[in-house]
């Protein structure tokens, strides 16, 4: 239920945990020849580490130390959870969402708080 306080602020909180980080060879295999800017090959996702987890309380601004690109991609799905939707997928108040970097991509948890 979307609880609001007196002075207006919604007070839902989403969990948003790092599921798994994925490389080139994941998605490619081990011969690939994906490289970034610097020249090298890509590896898994540096942004994240795997179990982290990041509390939403406001919808507006985006946690410390979150990807920005990521947090682009995974915002209509928090969003839906924050304002107290709910999807067509395993349990009410949750989603499994991903960046969309193909190259390299990470998966998330997205979980509704409860009281």
């Amino acid at each position: 239920m979307l609880t609001i306080n007196q002075e207006g602020k919604i007070l839902t909180q989403v969990k948003i945990t790092v599921l798994k980080r994925f490389g080139p060879v994941d998605v490619f295999g081990p011969n690939h020849n994906i490289k970034g800017l610097s020249g090298n090959l890509i590896t898994k996702c540096s942004l994240f580490e795997e179990g982290a987890e990041f509390i939403v309380d406001n919808i507006e601004r985006i946690p410390e130390g979150f990807c920005g690109w990521a947090w682009r991609d995974i915002y209509k799905d928090l969003s839906v959870l924050f304002f107290d939707g709910n999807f067509y997928r395993p349990e009410k108040g949750m989603a499994y969402v991903s960046c969309t970097d193909g190259r390299k991509p990470v998966v998330f948890k997205l979980e509704r708080m409860e009281d």
